[in-house]
């Protein structure tokens, strides 16, 4: 589960939203649902494997038909159908119908971290304290276990985590007689020094990214969304999101961000080249960057996000995990695959293939904090990023609808690093029209 976790939404997932509003209403705000139903016992859920059973499960990961097969293979009754019906928001309008439609969902679902307030609010997903699952909090890090959650209920165990790192071009920096920055402006003084020995490299490339927006307003202490139920408030004007809109403006009014497009194949060789000198990103980044510029070998290092004070905080970029959904008729068996993919042996199948767990006994393993990763000139990365997860700032809610939020973001903020409007411009365009929509769909947004 590498960038796909991470990117790009569309309008059309949510066109359906209203069924929300409707939603709140019935179900309380979807956050005490799973505590009324009828609690299930471990031994239930062992009857339940016993039996031949099909289960469907939609993800776009490609590590996840391995974690099926293994499981299968202990539970041979058990057969599970592991189907990409598209990533992200095409993934999300699918099941965004077929909860419509009130059939056609699967068992289980691949939801982004983001995503699981839209549709726990459209009370379609299974709170899994009704198998005890609220138990486990203790094997999980406290900044993804907070992700999973809407007020006190439980909508997935964590499966991976994001916590956000710089990632730079050592050979470029050393090249240029770049420190490595540990503010943000040393990040500027940085920018600009490189800048200015070669018009052709940058500090970084971003024409305009929201999942990357969010988390540095994160961690500026910037709490912009909060979300009770159907109460909702947008502020984008609050201290951390100004602080950061104010220092990255200087980025961009310096032309010191280059302006080729994320995910491209300029892109790709900007960084392959170290032209691209360095990238604000979640952990999953480390693989991205295996597999899309292999030929940055040993050129790579990952260092802590900068900060503002030098006094060490960070956010999350990322993650996601499997939602049961209300739908599936096998809900038992569908719980146990769920807990197996992040709690047990499928979860170790899914790091093996450069995923960042969320475990606390990985994380705080020392085998697991030593390795040493070729790619990054054998450096100990799990450390750097075991440390930012450690330091993520608490209280960070998404919006019930950010995955509209996200598939907007470009036609109101994405203007700022045209130049056409300046980034709190952006930011100011942006809330006004979420608390517009917000207010639509049957929220009270204030």
């Amino acid at each position: 589960m590498k960038k796909t976790l991470h990117l790009r939404r569309t309008t059309a997932v949510l066109l359906g939203t209203a069924l929300t509003a409707l939603s709140l209403a019935a179900c309380g705000g979807g956050t005490d649902n799973g505590a009324k139903a009828e609690s299930v016992s471990d031994a239930d859920i062992q009857k339940a494997l016993d039996k031949p059973t099909e289960l469907t499960v939609w993800s776009w990961s490609a590590s996840l038909p391995d974690v099926a097969k293994a499981f299968e293979k202990e539970h041979p009754k058990i057969k599970i159908k592991v189907q990409n019906v598209g990533t992200s928001a095409d993934q999300y309008t699918k099941l965004q119908n077929a909860i419509k439609a009130g059939s056609g969902a699967p068992d289980l679902a691949t939801v982004e971290y983001s995503a699981i307030p839209q549709f726990a609010l459209s009370d379609s997903l299974v709170d899994l304290r009704r198998f005890q699952y609220d138990a486990l909090e203790k094997d999980f890090t406290k900044a993804t276990w907070q992700s999973v959650k809407v007020g006190d209920s439980l909508y997935e165990l964590p499966l991976n985590a994001g916590p956000m790192a710089l990632f730079y071009n050592k050979k470029t920096f050393d090249k240029y007689d770049i420190s490595v920055p540990k503010t943000w402006d040393e990040y500027l003084t940085a920018a600009r020094k490189l800048h200015a020995k070669d018009k052709n490299t940058y500090i970084t490339a971003d024409n305009g990214n929201a999942g990357l927006t969010e988390s540095l307003i994160w961690a500026a202490g910037g709490r912009p969304f909060t979300a009770d139920g159907s109460k909702v408030t947008v502020n984008l004007k609050d201290a951390g999101s100004k602080k950061f809109a104010d220092s990255y403006q200087k980025l961009i009014d310096e032309k010191l961000l280059s302006p080729v497009a994320g995910w491209s194949n300029e892109w790709y060789k900007g960084l392959a080249k170290g032209n691209i000198a360095s990238l604000v990103s979640g952990a999953w980044m480390a693989g991205t960057l295996k597999s899309g510029v292999p030929d940055g070998a040993g050129d790579w290092r990952v260092a802590p996000l900068p900060t503002y004070d030098g006094k060490p905080t960070s956010s999350v970029n990322g993650g996601g995990s499997l939602a049961l959904l209300k739908q599936s008729k096998n809900q038992l068996a569908a719980a146990a695959f769920l807990r197996y993919v992040s709690a047990g042996k499928g979860a170790d199948i899914i790091q093996e293939s450069g995923s960042f767990p969320a475990r606390t006994k990985v994380l705080q393993s020392q085998k697991f904090l030593s390795e040493k990763d070729a790619y990054f000139g054998g450096q100990e990365v799990n450390r750097v990023f075991t440390d930012s997860l450690d330091v993520v700032q608490e209280g960070w809610q998404y919006l019930p609808y950010d995955v509209y939020a996200m598939s907007i973001f470009n036609d109101k903020v994405g203007k700022a690093f045209t130049g056409s409007s300046t980034l709190q411009q952006g930011l100011d365009a942006w809330q006004q029209e979420l608390i517009k929509y917000g207010k639509e769909q049957g929220f009270t947004v204030g």
